[in-house]
């Protein structure tokens, strides 16, 4: 009897530990779903989907965030997606442009449009245009681009003809939250050059909006490629408020777990959750990264201590060197007179024992970035500032 006892307690004792996740098991998992920690063989629409899309603020963040998860991946292969309008570039989560398929586009940009709007009313932009009828707004909008794309500048000024008394720039701003607006190519094609020029979502995909988008299945696509999460991760990755009862109407679908820090996490029952000790190589990822900015607590995979150090006032959120799923160190890619320099910033001395490893992926982004070019690797410590 005694012999079951003990059992009985070893078998209390695993459930434990099963339900309380470390944070390295927590860092192992995120890293399977984002496709970090081997390299993965999907098709870059597959992959794109997967990630619910890329953050695009800058051109080309979203080619690194594929680079450094696809076992192949071609540029010119997205440069003529975007073309082709299997994907496309426009503001969605957290107000922030994201380079995301043809098919999310739809149901995402109605999902995040309410928290759009409000974030716009609560500006200094909304105060100057809070006396106009944001459907007029609207519908000016959608007037100006008819006949063809115009960049932020020009629709702001076609719209202040019409209302003179707000700035074009609180205009343009405005206009972006009302209405669903695509940036059309050459913005966003590797190799190529143009400024943003808008055109509205239907109008460039010839489809229209999701009139009943479904929240539960966006979050349970979240939990596929960011899990385990807790609700105020998810309000970090979409910007949305709301989601306690979202999460309380999947609970029966979820599992649960504790993480490091005591905070609720759900996931999908059969979702990777790897050995805490997977090998987790080193990895150099895209400037904007998802990885380091859907969440609430990013250590994860960034200490607070250095993401306070890292996250820039003009917020600019630099690429990541992961040694052993960690961030450890930035990168950054200068190109002159035919050389291009990529400089590793440590933010603390990296294992010996990674030096060589840390090398080789900059020399293989190197050969990505830069074909045509000298290469010259340097390490360097990071500064502050």
């Amino acid at each position: 009897m005694f012999s079951c006892l003990v059992g009985h307690v070893g078998h209390l004792r695993y459930r434990a530990r099963v339900t309380e996740l470390t944070l390295r098991e927590l860092n192992r998992a995120t890293l399977a779903r984002q496709m970090l920690l081997e390299p993965s063989g999907r098709g870059v629409l597959d992959a794109v989907e997967h990630l619910l899309g890329l953050q695009a603020q800058a051109p080309f963040p979203p080619y690194y965030g594929l680079w450094c998860r696809l076992a192949a991946f071609p540029p010119e292969h997205l440069g003529e997606m975007i073309n082709d309008r299997s994907v496309v570039r426009l503001s969605l989560m957290r107000s922030t442009v994201h380079l995301v398929s043809a098919a999310d586009a739809v149901v995402l940009r109605p999902l995040t449009q309410p928290m759009m709007e409000k974030a716009v009313r609560g500006s200094a932009f909304g105060r100057q245009v809070a006396a106009i009828d944001p459907a007029a707004i609207a519908a000016e909008t959608r007037a100006l681009l008819a006949d063809a794309p115009l960049t932020g500048a020009q629709l702001g000024e076609g719209l202040r003809r019409r209302w003179p008394e707000p700035s074009a720039q609180a205009l343009a701003v405005t206009a972006r939250a009302l209405v669903p607006l695509a940036q059309v190519p050459p913005r966003g094609v590797w190799g190529a050059a143009g400024q943003a020029r808008l055109t509205t979502l239907e109008q460039w995909l010839g489809r229209e909006v999701d009139p009943a988008p479904s929240i539960d299945d966006v979050m349970l696509r979240y939990l596929g490629a960011f899990g385990p999460a807790s609700v105020a991760d998810a309000r970090a990755w979409s910007g949305l408020t709301g989601l306690t009862d979202v999460f309380a109407r999947l609970r029966p679908r979820l599992v649960t777990f504790r993480g490091p820090g005591g905070t609720e996490l759900f996931d999908l029952p059969d979702a990777p959750r790897p050995d805490p000790e997977t090998p987790a190589p080193v990895r150099l990822t895209a400037e904007f990264d998802n990885l380091c900015l859907s969440h609430a607590d990013r250590a994860r995979v960034l200490a607070d201590e250095d993401r306070r150090l890292l996250w820039s006032k003009n917020g600019i959120i630099p690429g990541m060197v992961l040694v052993d799923g960690f961030t450890e160190a930035t990168w950054e890619i200068a190109r002159g007179r035919g050389t291009a320099t990529l400089t590793v910033r440590q933010l603390r001395p990296v294992p010996r024992g990674y030096h060589d490893e840390i090398r080789a992926e900059a020399a293989r982004l190197l050969r990505f970035a830069a074909p045509g070019d000298k290469h010259d690797i340097r390490f360097a410590a990071h500064t502050a500032g």
